[in-house]
């Protein structure tokens, strides 16, 4: 058995997780947003930061990575590490994953998605969608037990360039 799990926001440059296989490339009909709020990591419940999430929109593309993680004992350990790491992210999907553009058929089928919905009666820390000048002042001023949210926007910055410059 093999799973496979995408990383479209800080799971790119921090798997936290032992894993066989790193491969870089996308998923078809959504996009990353800074929607999701988050009060365990990047801020807390009186000032939440916000952190990336996916919102379905037909046609687009959101890059990252997708990690092979094999054997039984490294996909319960992986699998029980992202629900702690990743429960605020509600929806899990299993989708396609594409490494090349112009190809229609995927790379990898089944990958796993973490999801944050934007239904807060399920979902409580989602923000959804603000001003530039409002998610910036969120961003600058949030900081949480993994350290200040401004800091997780400069490393998703990086970790995107690092994968190509086309990647959005």
């Amino acid at each position: 058995m093999v799973l496979w799990v995408f990383g479209y926001g800080s799971l790119i440059w921090k798997a936290g997780f032992r894993y066989d296989e790193r491969l870089i490339g996308f998923i078809q009909d959504y996009r990353r947003v800074f929607y999701q709020g988050s009060t365990d990591h990047r801020g807390t419940p009186d000032f939440p930061g916000r952190t990336v999430t996916l919102e379905r929109v037909p046609g687009d593309v959101c890059w990252g990575v997708a990690y092979r993680v094999s054997g039984e004992e490294d996909e319960k350990i992986a699998l029980s590490y992202l629900e702690v790491r990743e429960k605020q992210y509600d929806v899990k999907s299993y989708l396609d994953f594409f490494t090349d553009p112009s190809s229609t058929s995927p790379s990898v089928s089944g990958v796993l998605v973490y999801i944050a919905s934007p239904d807060k009666m399920i979902n409580v820390n989602y923000l959804g969608p603000a001003s530039l000048e409002e998610i910036a002042k969120q961003i600058i001023h949030a900081e949480g037990p993994s350290g200040p949210n401004r800091d997780y926007l400069f490393h998703l910055e990086e970790a995107l360039n690092e994968l190509g410059g086309s990647c959005s």
